[in-house]
């Protein structure tokens, strides 16, 4: 009691309304903080009268739930009232978990919680306190969201929770640490020696944690103190980088050299910014140098470590599988039909177009879907996955590019889902850098692993294919995708591309989505290039601008 009355006296000022909530100052424990409140939001015994029934309710949540939910979580987080501000989520444990780890591993004190206005069930919250450690302290502030959602067991509103409350770099299972950091910091240079930074190239940051990452301890450097998410195992899984946060004192950088050029970075920078969702690689054919590689979300590296399908892009793969088992010829007749059942799945054309009495090219130039499933049933289950590991070095996750990437993958399916893997659905996944990399892999007729560093630097490995295509299939491939880029689906966008070029276009239909995800791959002399725009409809009008646009550049 003694405890209750002194607090109480050192109130010194009245409530003050605050982005539509009320707050009360609070001096004491905590100092600095405010406390979010509202009739008696932030309490609740559980405890009600022993003959009373519980009734649950269901429907939306009202807006006064959402905010009195809001106001009940934020108070005790701000006050550092661990136990209560978890049991106000769905997830008590790791709520509680990661709240105490925010002031003991992070060092994160002083917190102040600003409530922006609700949307829905959604509210936006802005953070701001002071890191400290071993006598050195810096300001943290940054915004982040929570969603109130309704427990099905007894209708009650709770914080949805995810590692993403506290902040919103954080995924379900990362912690937040301060301290010496376990990595020294790099300074990453480009092909001429000049510094590569987030503030030159929007989208680089996961490729520098990627480089701090591999090469922080062999390049020399030293490690400072930061505040940094450490990822989890679920992360980890997903070749996501630890990611700096807060520099509280500099550590001292080793230099690492990479194989971008900044003229190429910095147009594939600007070709990105203007489609939301977008994504693209460029590299140099004769050697895998990768010359540049960006996003437009640049929070995840989606052109080396994305996992999607790529649509007919992957008619690539397919059409020299086929044409090496003496299944499609380039100027031989092949069948278009408008449908075609294989595995008791119905497979159609776009627009369900047909071609009569047409050649393997023009069904290659026109993205025949029906031209390719049609042959299904004259092959085996894992042929068309030889073909990707055996000549183009997709899926054996064995590439060494010198930052986390996603090999590509081309699994062993039956009946329908072998069908659809023929024109890149099923199971087949794939990123901008595994597409650029088929490009490259037709124009040179080897397949060479694409690299950001050269292995000269630290000795490693690269990948290499089994096998190269045979001559005749290697022409005949070529020959496809320059007649796509002259005449067919490539056409649009390759106008004005000099040169010895080719290309293959690409829709990819993903549950859950009005549109497909866009690609395009092509190559243009030594370089070759491919790009995806997510959500963004046929690849020809939305990533092949990109991918010629970059062509063009690379002169």
């Amino acid at each position: 009691m003694g405890n209750r009355r002194r607090v109480a006296e050192r109130r010194k000022t009245g409530p003050a309304v605050i982005g539509g909530m009320i707050a009360v100052v609070v001096v004491g424990a905590g100092a600095g903080a405010y406390a979010l409140y509202g009739g008696g939001a932030a309490a609740d015994d559980g405890t009600r009268a022993a003959d009373q029934k519980a009734e649950v309710k269901t429907g939306p949540l009202s807006p006064a739930e959402v905010t009195t939910t809001a106001r009940a979580f934020l108070t005790a987080w701000q006050s550092q009232q661990v136990d209560r501000a978890a049991a106000a989520t769905d997830d008590t444990s790791a709520a509680r978990s990661l709240l105490t780890g925010y002031t003991k591993d992070a060092h994160i004190k002083d917190v102040t919680l600003t409530p922006g206005r609700p949307t829905g069930d959604k509210v936006p919250f802005s953070v701001k306190g002071t890191v400290t450690y071993k006598g050195t302290d810096k300001p943290l502030a940054y915004k982040s969201a929570l969603t109130v959602v309704r427990r099905a067991s007894d209708g009650k509103p709770l914080v949805d929770w995810h590692a993403a409350v506290v902040h919103p770099d954080l995924r379900d299972g990362d912690t937040l640490v301060t301290g010496a950091a376990g990595t020294p910091p790099v300074k990453a240079l480009d092909r001429d020696g000049g510094e590569l930074t987030k503030q030159k190239y929007a989208s680089i940051g996961p490729i520098l944690d990627g480089l701090r990452e591999k090469y922080g301890k062999e390049a020399g450097g030293k490690a400072g103190i930061e505040l940094r998410v450490v990822r989890g195992k679920a992360a980890e899984a997903k070749d996501l980088s630890d990611k700096t946060l807060l520099e509280l004192s500099e550590g001292t950088p080793g230099t690492v050299k990479t194989t971008l050029d900044p003229a190429l970075q910095e147009a594939a920078e600007k070709q990105v910014a203007k489609k939301a969702k977008s994504s693209v690689v460029l590299l140099r054919v004769s050697t895998g140098e990768i010359l540049a590689a960006a996003n437009a979300s640049p929070g995840f590296n989606t052109a080396f470590q994305g996992s999607l399908a790529p649509g007919s892009t992957m008619k690539v793969i397919t059409s020299s599988l086929l044409i090496e088992k003496g299944l499609a010829s380039a100027d031989k007749k092949h069948p278009c039909p408008k449908y075609f059942t294989y595995g008791h799945w119905k497979f159609q054309n776009d627009d369900k177009f047909q071609i009569k009495n047409g050649t393997f090219k023009a069904s290659f130039a026109r993205s025949c879907n029906t031209a390719f499933i049609s042959q299904a049933p004259k092959l085996k289950n894992d042929d068309l996955t030889k073909e990707a590991q055996q000549v183009y070095g997709l899926g054996l996750n064995n590439w060494a590019i010198g930052v986390p990437s996603f090999d590509g993958a081309v699994p062993v399916q039956s009946a329908a889902q072998m069908g659809a893997s023929l024109i890149g659905q099923g199971g087949v996944r794939m990123n901008p850098l595994n597409m650029a990399s088929v490009s490259a892999t037709v124009k040179s007729g080897t397949f060479r692993q694409p690299y950001l560093v050269s292995p000269d630097v630290d000795g490693r490995k690269l990948a290499k294919a089994a096998r190269t295509m045979p001559a005749s299939t290697l022409s005949q491939l070529r020959e496809l995708m320059a007649y796509t880029a002259a005449y067919g689906t490539a056409a649009e966008a390759m106008s004005g591309v000099g040169g010895d070029v080719g290309a293959k276009t690409g829709s990819a239909e993903v549950d859950g989505q009005k549109k497909p995800n866009g690609w395009f791959t092509a190559y243009r002399g030594d370089l070759a290039a491919a790009g995806v725009v997510q959500q963004g409809g046929h690849g020809g009008s939305t990533a092949g601008p990109i991918v010629a646009a970059l062509l063009k550049a690379g002169g």
